[in-house]
């Protein structure tokens, strides 16, 4: 895979520059702080009292992790397993949803990974179903997880 060191694109909404890049080893204790206050704030249907901040290191083990900050500072990320194009995590700061960081971090990504791109969505996050859904991902199955009912996604397009 052909990557450059970081991509900086500008939030049209915002004004706001971000800047995507890997992860860094610098990174870990604001990307577990992310996806720990990102999964508290939107899982409202699971015990987020079982939430902790090493859920980041269990859950993205092996994974390829694209960063994106904001005047430096991480606002959110996403994990991919590439040997199956499959996006495992795409998470943003409660504070900075909204404002774009998800999709650029999400264009990132699919500008660098093979299709089918897949990625699975709880069928209670109504919120990303939409995301993904506006953004051309098409529903191909569906299924049950520890955390819930889910709909298995692809996207077979290609990103400018």
């Amino acid at each position: 895979m052909s990557v450059s060191k970081a991509e900086k694109l500008s939030a049209s909404d915002t004004g706001e520059h971000i800047e995507t890049r890997f992860f860094t080893e610098k990174d870990r204790a604001a990307l577990q702080e992310i996806y720990f206050e990102s999964r508290k704030n939107t899982f409202d249907w699971l015990d987020s009292s079982l939430f902790n901040l090493n859920d980041f290191d269990r859950d993205t083990d092996g994974e390829c992790i694209w960063v994106a900050t904001v005047k430096d500072k991480p606002v959110g990320f996403i994990s991919v397993w590439e040997p199956e194009n499959f996006i495992h995590n795409l998470f943003v700061h409660p504070s900075s949803t909204g404002k774009g960081i998800g999709s650029a971090l999400l264009n990132v990504c699919l500008n660098k990974i093979g299709r089918p791109a897949r990625l699975k969505c709880l069928d209670n996050n109504i919120r990303a179903t939409n995301f993904y859904l506006s953004r051309g991902w098409e529903i191909v199955s569906s299924g049950a997880g520890p955390e819930g009912k889910y709909q298995l996604m692809q996207f077979d397009k290609k990103v400018i």
